[in-house]
Formats: C-alpha cells, structure tokens, sequence
C-alpha cells in the first residue's frame, strides 16, 4: 500500500472513530447548513414582548412545515362547515371598538369543526383535538376566532409546533402512529401535562359537535376607542350541554358510522334543530398579571378564577352547498382581526399568526381571500396585484400608495396598540412555568369514573412505550400534577414507583 493509501485509510479510520465516539450527537442546522443556537425558544423582545421577525429558525420551520403536504391540509384535515349567525347580546363598548360586537348587531359566520391529527378521511371517533373555527363576516372585515373544543394546548411557543405535529403524525418509516414517538417527544415538554390529561380524558371523544365547547386557547387583546387594552379569552359554550364518548362506546360508534358527528351535525340542521352556543369572555389587565402565579399568555394555561362574561350568542341553521367550495376552501387565520381586536404578546399565538396565513397561501394561493367562502362582506381596497386565481376589480392606473392621483388613505382608528417595551431580545424560556398545578385541578375535579377512564386510555398509550426513561419521565410529571393521578397510572402500565417519586422530586 502506498504511503497517500495509508493516510487516506488511516483518516477514514480515525473519522470513523471519531463517529463512534459521537453516536447519536448530530448538529442540527438550518437548511442553508448554519448551525441553530436554540431550538426550544423564540426571539422574543423581553419576556413578555413579541416574537421578532428576524428568528430565522422560527419563520423557516414554519415555512417549511406549512408546505409539507398538498392538498390536504396538515393539521384539521378532516372538517364539517356549517354557516350561521352571531347575535352581540352584551354592550361592551367599555373593552372593545370592535363593531361585531354592539350590543344587537347580527353578523354571519362560518364554522369549520376538525379533527387535528389524523387524516381527512380518518373516524371522527378517533382521540383527537377538535378545532372549532369561527369565521366572522362583519361590516369591519373578516374576524377569525381559530380555537379548539379543549382550552389549553400542548405546548406554549410556535417554534416548536412542527415537532410536535411530527410526533404525533404517523412515522416517516412506518407510517403508523406510535406512542414511542410521541412520548418521547412529550417527555421533553413538560408544560404538555395539562393537554395531556384533557386529551386522554373523555373530552378527548366527544360524542359530536353540537354538544361540545370551544375555546380561542389564546388570550387576545380588546382595544377601546380611547387605546386602552384589555386581555382577553373567549369560550363557546353549547346550550345542548356537553356529552362525551367512553373509549369502549367511541369503538362500538366507529365499528358502524365514521362520520357520526358530521351525520349528527347535518341531520340536526336539517331538521330544523339549529344549535347555539353563547360566546363569554375573561378579561384581565396588564397590572392583573404579576398576581397570578402562572403566566396568563401562556396557552398551556386557564384563566382560573376570572370571572366570565356573557357578550353574544351564536346560532347555525346552513348547510354548505358544496362541500370543496365551502368547508375544503375555507381559510381560517388568526391574522384576520378587525379594528378592536389584536394578538396578544402569546408566543404560540404569534407564531400562529403567520403560519396560518403563510399555510393558507401555500395551499390555496395568495388570493384564496377572494375565494366566495373568505371573501369579505365589505369593499377591499389595497394594490395587491395579480398572482394565481385573482378575481379583483383592479381597474385603476395606481397600484401604489402614497399618490396624489389616488388618494388610498390610513384609518388612525385602526392602527396598532402601543406599548412599551423593555428587556433584551432573548431565547429563554418563560419565568413562571407552572407546569403542573392545572393538570392536577383538573384531574380532581373529574368524578370517579371520569378519572378511571381518563387511567384507562392514557395506559392504553403510555404502556406502549419502550423505553424506561421515557415512561418514566412522563409519569414523573403526572404523578407531580396529583400523587393520585400519578400513582395510579404508574400502576396501570407497571412502573416503577420509587423511580416516579425520585424523578418527581428532581
């Protein structure tokens, strides 16, 4: 072998060492190969200030998250659109500029209920989140409340919403979904605790979509017409009361029927038997903040204790037509807000706000809000031009603003909220985590079979997993929620108790 043989073998042979030595360490990089400094953690401004624009590795994992599947939407593939109409029943002037809600106004909507996880042709039995979005069609523009029938979620910052999506998707290899993958995953997020112990309860099968609520998770914020800000939730409560599945009546449903609640929803409607639901509010002030001891903008929490309001009443009584036309094309986003109503500093949410209309483009195109279903009921002027599928009445010379030819002008009224900002732009996790407090209050009030069926199903999932550390972790965080509720599904999937109780301590 010639002495340039024996370097290059020599080489090979030392980087496979080195390889060796590093097994299972990889640097994670962006797509252009620049390693990323934090992966957990959005650039925010400050603590409680926004998510700048300038996170590469949030807007890129987002981006490329968005365009992973066509048509099919990624996540709330499967949907049931209904139109119907909100009726304001609360003067609330005091909060809020916002037309649709003087007290009276009737404003239509549009209603997409969905599955979260699984397919657009999977049962609509199966263990999923339910997202209940409600498109507002009023004299300001369109309104977007994007909520799910479950009030928290299950984590807290966008930039971590494609792996959780990923891990609760079938395996890229297997295409089968595999509680290793999602626990292993959930194992590192312990805020996941609170939605967890929601999901494998039995609102995680509700028996069809009339007799459920749905929450905006996030906290919003009211403007007046004086710029006062207000902190706000919302929450649909059904006036059909709440009625779920047991996971053994959920299979007996799916055996026969894997579209019962689209069928129920449908054949309800027809028959004359419109369901309602009654929108409340929670409402909190900058100052309420520091006396929670939770942080009030993090979606993996509730407003405890706030007392709600009553501001409207929402009816459907429509059957879409066409089903592709109306609930496939409909384009839901929290970016759509009118004058009255914005984002709240939420990190989550304000990933949420870009994602969702940069995913809407991707799928349906740059002009999918010309589309009947996302059209607006009031006039649009702005010089967006061309682009796939345009249907505007561009007839003007002037596609740009300022001109003194056309004069295009601002709403003063309708310009952001104002307030200041301190701190240093960051990567760091939020202060007041809290990330077990909830889930255990939930837990106790859950009569006694409620929690053996909230044991049962999660035991059916977590007594799957392989690996120790894994299940361990992730019984650790359940039994620190409620000693209970940990033990006992410590026992149902045969844990190790004393290992749970040490890991709780740490």
């Amino acid at each position: 072998m010639n002495t340039t043989m024996k370097k290059l073998s020599f080489s090979i042979a030392a980087f496979a060492m080195m390889g060796s030595a590093q097994a299972g360490v990889t640097e994670l990089t962006r797509d252009n190969g620049a390693a990323v400094g934090d992966n957990q953690n959005s650039y925010t401004a400050g603590e409680h200030g926004g998510v700048l624009l300038q996170d590469v590795q949030l807007i890129q994992k987002l981006q490329r998250f968005g365009r992973e599947r066509i048509p099919e939407r990624i996540v709330h593939a499967r949907g049931t659109g209904v139109h119907g109409e909100f009726v304001a029943t609360q003067d609330i002037s005091d909060l809020t500029k916002a037309a649709v809600f003087e007290k009276n106004k009737t404003t239509p909507v549009f209603v997409r209920f969905s599955t979260v996880v699984h397919s657009k042709g999977s049962p609509e039995t199966l263990r999923d989140p339910r997202g209940f979005a409600t498109k507002f069609y009023t004299d300001e523009g369109n309104w977007d409340l994007v909520g799910n029938n479950l009030p928290v979620f299950f984590i807290r910052d966008a930039i971590k919403f494609p792996d959780m999506v990923h891990s609760l998707k079938p395996s890229p290899v297997t295409n089968k979904q595999d509680p290793n993958r999602y626990f292993d995953f959930f194992s590192h997020v312990p805020e996941s605790t609170h939605m967890l112990t929601w999901l494998y309860s039995d609102f995680g099968t509700p028996a069809n979509l009339r007799q459920t609520n749905g929450w905006g998770v996030h906290a919003y914020k009211m403007i007046d017409a004086e710029g006062d800000v207000t902190y706000v939730k919302f929450n649909w409560q059904t006036q059909q009361g709440i009625k779920n599945l047991t996971s053994k009546e959920a299979a007996k449903i799916q055996a026969k029927d894997f579209s019962h609640a689209t069928n129920d929803m449908y054949d309800n409607i027809a028959s004359g038997n419109y369901p309602k639901w009654d929108l409340y509010i929670k409402t909190l002030k900058l100052s309420d903040f520091n006396k929670l001891d939770y942080n009030p903008l993090d979606a993996t929490k509730m407003w405890l204790g706030v007392p709600e309001v009553k501001v409207g009443t929402m009816t459907l009584n429509r059957i879409p037509g066409n089903f592709f036309q109306a609930t496939e094309q409909a384009a839901f986003s929290p970016a759509n807000i009118v004058p009255g109503i914005e984002p709240s500093e939420d990190r989550l949410l304000q990933g949420r706000v870009f994602s969702y209309s940069d995913t809407q483009m991707y799928r349906l195109g740059s002009n999918h809000q010309q589309l009947p279903i996302n059209r607006p009921r009031v006039a649009v002027n702005n010089w967006n031009q061309d682009g796939m599928g345009n249907s505007g009445q561009q007839t003007s010379d002037i596609n740009y603003q300022p001109s003194r030819m056309q004069n295009l002008v601002e709403n003063e009224g309708a310009r952001y909220d104002v307030k200041p900002v301190s701190g240093l732009a960051q990567q760091k996790k939020i202060t007041k985590e809290n990330n077990f407090s909830q889930a255990g209050e939930l837990y106790r009030s859950f009569s006694a079979e409620e929690k053996n069926n909230l044991i049962h199903n999660l035991a059916g999932d977590l007594g799957q997993v392989k690996d120790s550390e894994t299940k361990h972790v992730m019984l650790s965080f359940f039994y620190r929620a409620d000693k209970d509720f940990g033990t006992r599904i410590t026992q149902a999937v045969k844990g190790n108790l004393n290992k749970v109780k040490s890991l709780s301590s740490k």
